[in-house]
């Protein structure tokens, strides 16, 4: 089991390394660095599940352009939204 999670953070971490567009990359990539380590087997799923929602849908969310999509995973978003925030403030 201990090595099917760690098959699954570094494809998650990889996923999130490499999106898209370079924004999420530098938002989901350190994020994914920082707390990947820790995810139990549900949380790595509930992240993969925020690395299924479109880049420009991460994005807007983030930058607070638009509510939380429906059916978001609305604390792990809130966590990935306060990250973003915190590193932009630097």
């Amino acid at each position: 089991m201990t090595d099917d999670l760690e098959a699954a953070r570094k494809r998650l971490s990889y996923r999130a390394h490499h999106r898209g567009t370079k924004e999420m990359d530098l938002i989901l990539g350190p994020f994914a660095d920082l707390f990947l380590p820790g995810y139990d087997a549900t949380k790595l799923a509930r992240f993969e599940a925020v690395l299924d929602q479109s880049d420009a849908d991460l994005l807007s969310w983030v930058t607070g352009q638009s509510p939380l999509g429906q059916g978001a995973d609305i604390e792990l978003l809130g966590e990935v939204v306060a990250f973003a925030h915190k590193g932009l403030a630097k």
